[in-house]
């Protein structure tokens, strides 16, 4: 390890190239001249239940096709036969008694020996760990005169029982049952064998199986790791469910938030939009279970720290599918969704919603402040739908900021009627998305520069660099495109009285099961990693100050030259001035701060690199910690800062200022 002696200055340097050979740029900051606030939920997470992100993801639920609604109602699951066993299975239909959990499965032995039953495959097998517990339930009921007993079975991918236990349902009525297997071995690719014994009939439905260790360790919960990296980004906001689910490729299948809450059994099934949006990338088990519904999204928005941020249909489907409309007069039910979803979440125990909301569990309000209208909608119908919506909501409830549609592109004859039209509405903000190559990121730093700083806000509600194509399959999350969006992200936070809020899209991604690339989490039935992408959104989360400060380079905001990007802001909380310098060069380059109005800074500072010297190296599975962040101390004398910056690298430098 070298050490370096500049004037006022000891920095110890990561092995850095030699500091004589590096080209000097002097950078200048004015820490006493605040120019933006940074609003405490400028950098949050995007959740759409696409590439397994949900059912066979975040929502631990094992079981697939759990109340036989796919469409093939015995998707995942398969007949089995053991010991001399031997029976039928039917699919019994009930719509008219229970229209929103029409099926169930009857299994009839038909040997008084063996056993006859069912075995599930899981979302592409069940991650198993040895050692946990796993919780079973099912509803069940025996046909008159029936006795039959139920073996669970794990087994792993060869056909070994990694663990069982046993139950036997009781009576002819619906009954929920539970039981415990412990299994002893870890296994990416189990699957659950339910066993029936004794000659009979019996009735299943919900048939379920969860690890104990959850999220929390709520029954029926999250998978934690997966939570616990969304956590691990302390995200400004969590915007939910959508995206285009939001919308649904026809109005049948849109996202109803209403039939997603309460009893699990009670929720209706439809078919993912994501199922066959790519004809590549077609996953006809891809369904919505909704056991991750709005309850569990106010309460995970809760969890980890963020501000709720729910996107409603606006009477409108995709208009990349069928486009359909809901005419005008016709629109009063989705906005009295929109209503009574903003009395669920902040209503009292004397209003129809808010108590439903208590009933559930949750007796405090959740203190929402902010609802999108519609998702990637543009054109004329778009603007007559939101002016309803928009004079309803806030009417009723005019503190809720409302999110508008700027569209699905960031410029173009869609995106320009939008912002002209909804800024002359004054609309609250406007949610801009952009899924670019990496040159036009570099290239849009200076965006926001010139928008009016006294009108209608941003959110860059959903972005990505994408590397080498636009929302093409052979993305990566290389370190070019995090770099990019490093670089990016500067104006962002340089124009944070103009953006108030950013979250990168789409958040997870599973591996075997995936409709879009890139992603910021990647995850299989038992593991997960972080990309170079997520540490790019981590550090900025981490680091968002309070107050943007000047940053320049011969008296210019630092948006390219030289390869470099930059911005710089106070955290008043923690009484630091915080930098964030971008090198996008292929050489090390000296970096020289010339510091004023902070007063003293203290001699202890800390430095965060996050580099790597080839672009296209990405974390994976076997290799996770290929780009990560690394942090080192700095020690400071004075307010002139010297360092020199590695090829390819993003640093994020903070310094204290010595107490008054």
């Amino acid at each position: 390890m070298k050490y370096f002696f500049f004037t006022g200055l000891l920095l110890s340097t990561l092995g850095l190239a030699n500091a004589q050979t590096a080209k000097r740029l002097n950078f200048t900051v004015k820490a006493d001249s605040i120019k933006a606030h940074v609003q405490p939920t400028m950098y949050g997470i995007f959740f759409e239940d696409i590439n397994m992100a949900a059912d066979g993801g975040v929502y631990a639920e094992l079981v697939k096709n759990r109340s036989f609604e796919f469409n093939t109602n015995l998707m995942g699951w398969a007949e089995q036969r053991k010991d001399g066993g031997n029976g039928t299975v039917s699919v019994v239909d009930r719509k008219t008694e229970r229209p929103e959990n029409p099926h169930y499965l009857t299994l009839n032995v038909s040997t008084p020996k063996g056993y006859y039953g069912l075995s599930n495959e899981g979302f592409g097998g069940m991650g198993i760990r040895k050692g946990e517990m796993y919780n079973f339930s099912v509803f069940a009921r025996q046909h008159v005169g029936s006795k039959i007993s139920l073996l669970l079975e794990l087994h792993d991918s060869t056909g070994a029982v990694i663990g069982k236990t046993t139950l036997t349902p009781q009576g002819t009525e619906w009954k929920r049952y539970h039981a415990t297997i412990q299994a002893n071995t870890t296994t990416p690719k189990a699957k659950l064998y339910i066993w029936a014994a004794n000659k009979g009939s019996i009735d299943l439905d919900m048939i379920s199986l969860f690890p104990t260790h959850t999220w929390k360790n709520r029954p029926g919960g999250l998978r934690a790791d997966l939570v616990q990296k969304l956590y691990d980004l302390k995200p400004g906001f969590l915007r939910f469910p959508g995206g285009c689910i939001v919308e649904g490729r026809d109005l049948a299948n849109r996202y109803q938030w209403k039939k997603t809450i309460g009893d699990i059994d009670k929720r209706e099934n439809i078919m993912n939009r994501w199922n066959v949006e790519f004809e590549k990338r077609r996953t006809p088990d891809y369904y919505q279970t909704f056991g991750l519904g709005f309850m569990e999204y106010f309460m995970l928005a809760e969890d980890i720290g963020a501000e709720p941020l729910p996107i409603l249909n606006c009477g409108m489907a995709c208009q990349y599918n069928t486009g359909q409309l809901v005419p005008l007069n016709q629109i009063d039910p989705y906005i009295q969704d929109a209503l009574d979803l903003i009395e669920f979440a902040n209503g009292s125990a004397d209003t129809k919603w808010g108590k439903l909301r208590i009933a559930l569990g949750h007796p405090k309000p959740f203190n929402l402040k902010m609802m999108g209208v519609g998702n990637e909608q543009w054109g004329e119908q778009y603007i007559e739908r939101w002016k309803v919506f928009e004079k309803a909501l806030k009417d009723k409830y005019p503190q809720i900021q409302l999110i508008s549609s700027a569209g699905p592109d960031p410029s173009g004859d869609k995106f320009d009627y939008l912002n002209a039209t909804l800024r002359g509405f004054k609309a609250d903000i406007l949610d801009e998305h952009y899924y670019r190559n990496p040159d036009w990121f570099f290239k849009s730093v200076t965006r926001y520069d010139n928008y009016d700083r006294k009108g209608t806000k941003i959110f860059a509600g959903e972005y990505a660099a994408h590397s080498p194509n636009k929302a093409g399959t052979e993305n990566a999350n290389n370190w070019q495109s995090a770099i990019a969006e490093a670089a990016f992200m500067t104006g962002l936070e340089r124009n944070a009285d103009v953006v108030l809020m950013a979250s990168y899209a789409p958040l997870l991604a599973k591996v075997d099961a995936w409709q879009w690339k890139p992603d910021l989490i990647w995850f299989d039935n038992l593991n997960s990693y972080a990309t170079p992408n997520y540490y790019v959104q981590q550090l900025y989360s981490l680091n968002k100050g309070t107050d943007v400060v000047p940053l320049t380079l011969n008296g210019k905001a630092v948006t390219g030259q030289d390869g470099q990007f930059a911005s710089a802001v106070l955290d008043k909380k923690n009484n630091e001035l915080i930098i964030k310098i971008i090198n996008t060069g292929k050489d090390t380059m000296e970096a020289a701060f010339d510091i004023s109005g902070a007063g003293s800074l203290r001699k202890d500072g800390l430095l965060t690199v996050l580099q790597s010297d080839d672009l296209h190296t990405e974390n994976s599975m076997s290799n996770p910690s290929a780009v990560k962040p690394h942090t080192q101390t700095l020690t400071v004398n004075g307010k002139n800062l010297v360092l020199d910056m590695k090829p390819y690298s993003f640093n994020v430098i903070r310094l204290k200022f010595a107490a008054k």
